[in-house]
């Protein structure tokens, strides 16, 4: 979806909760279409990569490394 979003895995090296955060921030503003949200509209916005922040990090200390061949 978004070519700009750092991979957060890669193999054992973690990502670090500013990296988590701003991919976050990231996706947040590609799937609502603003770069930054109004006044209105920022406390959905900051709610929404919290989540996608929280998300991504059980995805990542829930996955396991795929052997490469």
């Amino acid at each position: 979806m978004c070519r700009s979003i750092k991979r957060l895995r890669e193999g054992d090296v973690p990502a670090s909760e500013e990296e988590i955060r701003e991919a976050a921030l990231q996706y947040v503003r590609k799937a609502s279409g603003f770069r930054a949200p109004s006044r209105r509209n920022a406390e959905a916005f900051e709610a929404a990569i919290e989540e996608v922040a929280a998300a991504s990090r059980r995805l990542i200390g829930s996955v396991t490394a795929e052997l490469r061949r």
